[in-house]
């Protein structure tokens, strides 16, 4: 395969069988950074925040290490770091107080909200920053669910148009990026659309367009308090809306549909064991690929390096970089500063 043709060699070379040799390049670290095909910088990372209410917070996950809920006092302080570190994009939630909570997200278009003050503080202390956000209900759901319960089901046009009125909000508020994490059909068609009306043309969306229905996403869920309740006659998970993860042509159909509808990235989620959707969507769209490397990743390798029975840094950077080769050209992290440390 590697030459077109042995006829134009002497005898005594053509009977060889190790005229190839991969190894050559690999026989030191100077030879494979040389010929190293994926290199990971700072750029390739957006970095999710979570925002609480209050003043001089800094709390640790729980099943999250070495990760922070940060008030917006102390929000600011993280921003300036993460800047100074190279890294330029982040992704905004926030955990919202019970008593905020309802079935239509009231407090997520409150022009005041804890998102709506955690985007103008992140821009004020860093102007050039890029602010990216979630929309989606569960933060705001008294069901912890992504949309509007009604009749035992999760109502998608009912949704579509709350979580439409929702980024307008953080559009307004100064995000520069929507990041809608709910699976609804239509709500980047919907989104878009406002945003047009209202004259926010230059408004990106990130939509989580191969979204599947995880067993990795429990860290995050403690971290927001946003996980379902279990009601009678309440779905008891978001198998209803979220992808099947048996499913493999399902994720470039929606991805196609969120791009026919005004996406700008796409985005598959979970990370790992996801990455041959990546690469099918790779070879199939045009538009910017994000993958989103979820809480339970997180908190495994966190888990089994403080066991001993992996090495962090080096199993840390084997999955960025699986990561990144499979096509992702955005990475959204809870490792971003740890990997920047390590880069140097």
């Amino acid at each position: 395969m590697y030459l077109k043709s042995h006829t134009y060699l002497p005898q005594h070379i053509e009977d060889r069988t190790m005229l190839i040799r991969n190894r050559r390049l690999r026989s030191s670290e100077a030879m494979r950074s040389l010929v190293r095909e994926t290199y990971i910088t700072p750029n390739d990372f957006l970095v999710p925040l979570f925002v609480v209410e209050g003043k001089g917070i800094k709390q640790e996950i729980d099943s999250m290490p070495d990760y922070y809920r940060y008030s917006l006092d102390l929000l600011t302080k993280e921003v300036k770091e993460l800047w100074a570190m190279g890294l330029k994009a982040v992704l905004l939630f926030v955990k919202v107080p019970d008593n905020l909570k309802d079935n239509s997200g009231t407090e997520a278009l409150n022009a005041d909200g804890l998102m709506q003050r955690a985007i103008k503080t992140v821009k004020d202390a860093c102007p050039d920053m890029l602010v990216m956000t979630d929309v989606a209900l569960d933060p705001y759901s008294k069901f912890g669910h992504d949309g509007v319960v009604g009749n035992g089901e999760i109502v998608n046009d009912d949704t579509t148009a709350i979580l439409a009125e929702m980024g307008l909000s953080h559009a307004r508020a100064g995000a520069d990026v929507l990041a809608p994490s709910d699976m609804m059909d239509g709500r980047i068609f919907e989104m878009r659309t406002l945003l047009e009306d209202e004259g926010f043309y230059n408004t990106g969306i990130m939509s989580y367009s191969a979204k599947y229905a995880s067993s990795f996403y429990g860290p995050f869920r403690d971290a927001l308090d946003s996980a379902p309740v279990d009601l009678k006659d309440i779905p008891k998970d978001k198998k209803t809306y979220q992808m099947d993860f048996a499913n493999r042509d399902e994720a470039i159909k929606e991805t196609l549909m969120d791009i026919e509808e005004g996406a700008d990235i796409v985005m598959v989620k979970p990370g790992l064991c996801y990455l041959d959707i990546v690469r099918d969507l790779r070879e199939v769209v045009n538009v910017p690929i994000a993958v989103y490397q979820v809480s339970g990743e997180y908190a495994m390798l966190k888990a089994a390096a403080e066991k001993g029975w992996l090495d962090h840094d080096s199993v840390m950077m084997e999955q960025i970089t699986a990561i990144k080769r499979a096509g992702a050209q955005v990475i959204a992290s809870y490792f971003a500063k740890d990997v920047v440390k390590l880069l140097g």
